[in-house]
């Protein structure tokens, strides 16, 4: 009996969607300056940027979210009044650990570039692409694949707020 892992082709369906544009949605709340206040509370920062309208006006025209909130926007509530189920970030990832047969993962980097700043009231979107997925890999967790995931966050106006990129490893043990 051998212990190695065989690790299915790739299906043509999770090939055809490299690179197009799936789950695009709304937090379904503007941001606003509660989240900010709470979230720089938990963290002590007490940067002035994000606690005096004065500061804020001056350095960028106006207050803005800190740049670490950005994932923030994209995170949905698990629970929504007439929702059907619950919504989960990242969907992409864990629609590829079903549909390639590989039940463990893990994100092995986390990378941010960020562009406009995000700014109270704006109405952020959040949209993933899957952008690759290696061949057959056998690391100490087990064999798999990598795969790279961008989600994309834009405001109401279509600008592009930043773009996070994750890089997993879907595996068997």
């Amino acid at each position: 009996m051998s212990d190695t892992v065989e690790v299915p082709e790739i299906p043509d369906a999770v090939l055809g969607r490299v690179d197009e544009v799936q789950y695009e949605g709304s937090a379904g709340f503007p941001v606003e300056q509660g989240y900010i206040w709470t979230t720089c509370a938990s963290v002590e920062n007490g940067n002035p940027l994000y606690w005096e309208p004065a500061v804020a006006n001056d350095l960028t025209g106006g207050p803005i979210a800190p740049p670490t909130m950005l994932s923030v926007w994209f995170r949905p509530h698990h629970w929504a009044p007439g929702a059907t189920e619950n919504l989960v970030p990242l969907q992409v990832h864990f629609d590829l650990k079903e549909q390639l047969g590989l039940p463990e993962a893990i994100i092995s980097e986390n990378t941010i570039t960020f562009h406009e700043p995000v700014r109270l009231g704006d109405q952020v979107t959040s949209r993933q692409r899957l952008r690759s997925i290696s061949e057959p890999k056998t690391t100490k967790l087990g064999t798999g694949r990598f795969w790279v995931i961008d989600v994309e966050y834009l405001n109401q106006d279509e600008m592009l707020l930043g773009v996070e990129t994750y890089t997993a490893f879907g595996y068997r043990r």
